[in-house]
């Protein structure tokens, strides 16, 4: 059914991209065993039965929870999907940096300890920085933020495993990644909530960039292992080749939602990520996994749209509210 694939360990997997791959996995077969945190709300998770998912308390900035979880688990296959720094409120360079760098030699390094077959990374379009043109694998970074610093620093750490053991190590860039569980205070969800309620839409510019991927796209890619077998730290854009302006952005919600919300443009203040050009070259992950976006960015957001009105427009919010 699964090959040799059958235990999965993922970190990160009460987030966005995380809860979406713990469910792909299930979905699959696969014996899907996880790294959380003490104090982690996964309230993503909240409608996976216990009996489908091991949970291991622990953080990967303490190597011996990590060791204890390992031993349990067992893995032949890690997904690196926990992150900090991506979120506004995420904003201290010492916390960045540990989490993203140190976190992440420590879980390669036991990884490799434990001949771990299959290590895959979900790095960040941040790590290129701004750039005028498509970005490709082999350009020279660019990173202008402590988080674009530390995801940099990931990926060449995983590069790096590579080169030294047997494991195959996958690193993704991943851009705008959109889509069921997303984090409901970012863009889409926000705009989708007050668009279906008739409140006004404030926006920074419309001139505002970003290639938007569909999380199911995303997923996709992350856990087709017997690709990713091949690959040993090369990096791999995951991204559609299609730059959406957030006048588009707008323009797309109010139509698909028949919507009549009042739209203030420059009612935000610009953010410093803000950029008119962030794009992906996505050659590469055609060429070596066959790898194309099934989602128009049109088809993607109606069917979050359909998703958070199953689920309930104010999904996630209480679960923030008690963390804050």
């Amino acid at each position: 059914m699964c090959g040799n694939f059958e235990t999965v360990l993922v970190t990160g997997a009460s987030g966005f991209i995380g809860a979406n791959v713990v469910r792909q996995l299930l979905a699959e077969g696969h014996r899907v065993h996880v790294i959380l945190r003490s104090g982690t709300l996964p309230w993503r998770l909240a409608d996976v039965g216990a009996r489908q998912l091991t949970v291991h308390p622990a953080d990967l900035n303490d190597s011996a929870t990590v060791r204890r979880a390992f031993r349990a688990a067992q893995p032949k296959v890690v997904l690196h999907l926990a992150t900090h720094g991506a979120y506004e409120s995420q904003a201290e360079g010492r916390a960045i940096l540990q989490t993203n760098i140190v976190g992440s030699y420590n879980l390669l390094q036991i990884c490799a300890e434990n001949e771990v077959r299959l290590f895959v990374n979900a790095g960040s379009s941040s790590e290129y920085g701004f750039q005028p043109e498509p970005m490709h694998e082999e350009m020279k970074l660019t990173p202008n933020s402590f988080y674009a610093v530390a995801k940099a620093a990931q990926t060449h750490l995983c590069a790096l495993f590579a080169q030294r053991t047997a494991m195959a190590v996958a690193c993704f860039r991943l851009f705008s990644v959109y889509g069921p569980w997303e984090e409901p205070t970012r863009l889409i969800p926000t705009m989708v909530r007050r668009a279906r309620a008739g409140l006004p839409l404030e926006m920074v510019d419309p001139g505002i960039a970003r290639d938007f991927v569909y999380v199911q796209d995303v997923v996709a890619a992350l856990v087709d292992f017997p690709r990713l077998m091949d690959l040993r730290g090369e990096i791999i854009n995951l991204g559609t080749g299609v730059e959406t302006t957030l006048a588009e952005v707008v323009a797309t919600v109010k139509e698909l939602l028949d919507s009549s919300s009042e739209v203030r443009w420059a009612a935000m203040a610009p953010r410093h990520w803000d950029s008119r050009h962030w794009v992906a070259d996505p050659t590469r992950a055609v060429q070596r996994l066959g790898w194309v976006p099934r989602c128009t960015f049109r088809q993607g957001l109606a069917r979050m749209a359909r998703w958070m009105q199953t689920t309930g427009d104010q999904y996630g919010t209480e679960a923030l509210a008690r963390a804050a």
